[in-house]
């Protein structure tokens, strides 16, 4: 400890140096009191919300925004910092009034670093993580509770109105797609029906649902040919028994009442054969114009089967529009609004003041002791005996004459006082 070993050495130490340790410990509380009036005060408020799940299953109405929670808040944070959105909010609450100083930059960078935002991830459904978000906390810190308060509260307002307008958006922009998509695709449709149609005519191809008629008239056209060869069988029979049993007079009347009956016959045998050709002829295709006919009937079912698919799910994608302008899918809602706070976060003044100034007496102190060893004196028996191994037998004191004037005096016993 060098010329400090005992109590008595440290005592004499603070009143030898009593001018020094007062004079440091003076200007430390200056410094500390300086200090801790330019201390800014800070508030903090905070604002928590929730995310609802949807008021109906998705199993009965699937809503066309899909993605984790996660995701939407971070993109939705992200906006809600854009330097635009910040100078908004410092605008409309008149934040950092008090630093005209301040660039714009500035205030934007203060801004951020006052704001937080934190989130709870919802409790998992197996061992999958899905990346919900189950509450969402605002967090301020202003140098008034008011624009604490006020701030939290603006930042809890943005986020559930850009998360209801995202997922509005994203719904309506979903539902024009599918819109688009169904009107292309029915315009395509009707382009191949119409191609279809010019390909048949030129070709003279029936359609399927003539040829379907067509082959369903060939069935009576056969069964009237039938007939036909049937009747003319029954009267060639006829006219040759009348032939070999009535007399020639008679059986030549009746040879020709035949005839007529045969040739009656035998023109509608002609007609019904011309109208099977005709038929069997416009059934008939080339393998060229088959090919033809199955690429055209497969593009249709390709296009067919699309079109289907497409508004199927633009029924589902007006279900969760209408979903999302009703507020019956996934919603934030306000839990716990943000309150005035009473009380800074920041320490308080006094104790940063007491504390300042303990810290200049330490310093004083050390001052002090540096002093000592900056000037060793031997100034007592036992510092003597113990630096030299000799005790003295005689101890003078410091002899002064008496001033005249009291205040001298008085001025001499004190300074004799320090230097003892």
């Amino acid at each position: 400890m060098g010329p400090i070993f005992s109590i008595e050495d440290f005592v004499d130490m603070l009143r030898r140096r009593a001018g020094l340790i007062a004079k440091v410990v003076f200007l430390g509380a200056l410094v500390s009191l300086w200090y801790a009036a330019r201390q800014p005060r800070l508030y903090q408020a905070a604002e928590v919300i929730q995310i609802s799940q949807p008021k109906i299953a998705d199993d009965l109405a699937s809503s066309t925004v899909e993605g984790s929670s996660a995701r939407r808040l971070q993109l939705i944070q992200q906006r809600l910092m854009t330097r635009d959105a910040v100078l908004e909010i410092i605008e409309k609450f008149g934040l950092f009034a008090d630093l005209p100083q301040l660039k714009t930059a500035e205030k934007v960078a203060l801004m951020r670093e006052s704001i937080s935002i934190e989130g709870v991830a919802a409790a998992r459904e197996g061992f999958v993580d899905d990346g919900t978000i189950s509450v969402l906390t605002f967090i301020a810190k202003m140098p008034t509770p008011e624009q604490a308060q006020q701030v939290a509260h603006e930042l809890s307002r943005r986020t559930i109105e850009l998360s209801i307008d995202s997922r509005t958006e994203l719904a309506r922009e979903t539902l024009t797609f599918l819109n688009e998509q169904e009107v292309s695709l029915t315009d395509d449709l009707n382009t191949l029906e119409d191609n279809l149609a010019s390909f048949r005519t030129a070709n003279n191809v029936t359609s399927p649902g003539d040829a379907v008629f067509r082959r369903s008239e060939l069935i009576p056209i056969n069964g009237g040919l039938l007939d036909i060869a049937r009747e003319l069988i029954e009267i060639r029979r006829a006219a040759e028994y009348a032939t070999a049993t009535e007399r020639p007079a008679t059986a030549q009347r009746m040879q020709a009442g035949f005839q007529e009956q045969l040739d009656t016959l035998e023109a509608q045998r002609v007609l019904l054969v011309e109208r099977k050709r005709e038929l069997e002829a416009s059934l008939e295709i080339s393998p060229e114009v088959e090919r033809e006919l199955d690429g055209f009937a497969r593009r249709q079912e390709q296009l067919q089967t699309s079109l289907d698919a497409i508004i199927s799910r633009r029924t589902e994608a007006e279900v969760g529009l209408r979903l999302e302008t009703t507020h019956q899918s996934e919603r934030l809602t306000v839990i716990e609004p943000a309150v005035l706070p009473e009380d800074p976060i920041t320490g308080g003044r006094k104790a940063l003041a007491i504390l300042g100034t303990l810290a200049g007496a330490m310093l004083a102190l050390v001052l002090a002791f540096i002093q000592e060893l900056r000037h060793p004196v031997l100034r007592s028996a036992a510092q003597m005996h113990r630096e030299t191994g000799l005790t003295p037998v005689v101890l003078i004191p410091v002899l002064q004459t008496e001033p005249k004037n009291k205040l001298s005096n008085l001025w001499r016993r004190a300074r004799g006082w320090r230097l003892t």
